[in-house]
């Protein structure tokens, strides 16, 4: 029997990347997984690639940044499995421009889907656990979040706040079986790494090469599964050592 047997699990940001990833090693352990992602394309592709493969599996297209969008997330997911375990709080934008040339409605969006959005996930995600009985919630921060970098002040900014935001809810919620936590990868080889930046990050961490989503798909699963029972409010920092430095 595996380690997510007969949960349902939320994934925004699942189409592609590190979501996807989650979604893959969620369903190998007995889990039904929701994919939320504003890619219609692939997403729906994803979903008949699972449900080929016999796993559960919906996709739903959303955009985290609209209360409206996130509540019937959930309603679909509540009509279709029937509850909400487990939340990968995953969606997210990067940016990286120096602050004096950043226009304020592109640190607005930045904030407004990598914080904003968070919470909004957050917030349903507590209300449907608070009817059953408790949960897991893994928020996507970054090391980021917990170092600075030249360029990217609202990213950077927004990510902080998911880590501190994360320790709140966990707090607030500890006492109702909710456990929040978060994810904070460093480089990591996704599609939203430019070919041509690969090299560089991959020198600038410690271990000489780039994260893959499989191995934070792995920490997602420790922090959403009994194996983190008397984990809240923490960070698991998957970063090949930079933030040691």
């Amino acid at each position: 029997m595996g380690k997510l047997q007969n949960r349902v699990a939320v994934i925004t940001g699942g189409a592609s990347g590190i979501g996807a990833a989650t979604a893959r090693l969620f369903v190998s352990e007995g889990a039904k997984v929701v994919l939320v992602d504003l890619n219609e394309e692939k997403g729906k592709a994803f979903e008949t690639e699972l449900k080929a493969l016999n796993y559960k599996a919906l996709f739903i297209k959303a955009n985290i940044t609209s209360e409206e969008a996130v509540e019937n997330i959930f309603k679909q997911t509540v009509e279709t499995f029937g509850k909400v375990d487990i939340v990968f709080n995953n969606a997210g934008i990067g940016r990286v421009q120096p602050s004096h040339e950043l226009e304020y409605s592109e640190w607005r969006n930045t904030v407004n889907v990598d914080l904003d959005g968070v919470f909004l996930v957050a917030r349903e995600s507590i209300r449907e656990m608070l009817k059953t009985g408790g949960g897991s919630i893994v928020n996507t921060a970054s090391m980021y979040g917990l170092v600075g970098s030249p360029g990217s002040a609202a990213y950077n900014a927004a990510k902080g706040g998911v880590v501190n935001l994360t320790r709140s809810l966990a707090l607030e919620y500890a006492e109702q079986n909710i456990r929040v936590n978060a994810l904070c990868p460093g480089f990591i080889d996704t599609p939203i790494i430019p070919e041509e930046s690969k090299q560089a990050l991959a020198a600038a961490t410690p271990m000489k090469r780039l994260g893959q989503a499989e191995e934070m798909a792995k920490g997602v699963l420790f922090l959403a599964s009994d194996d983190s029972s008397f984990m809240t409010g923490n960070t698991l920092t998957l970063d090949g050592g930079y933030t040691a430095q």
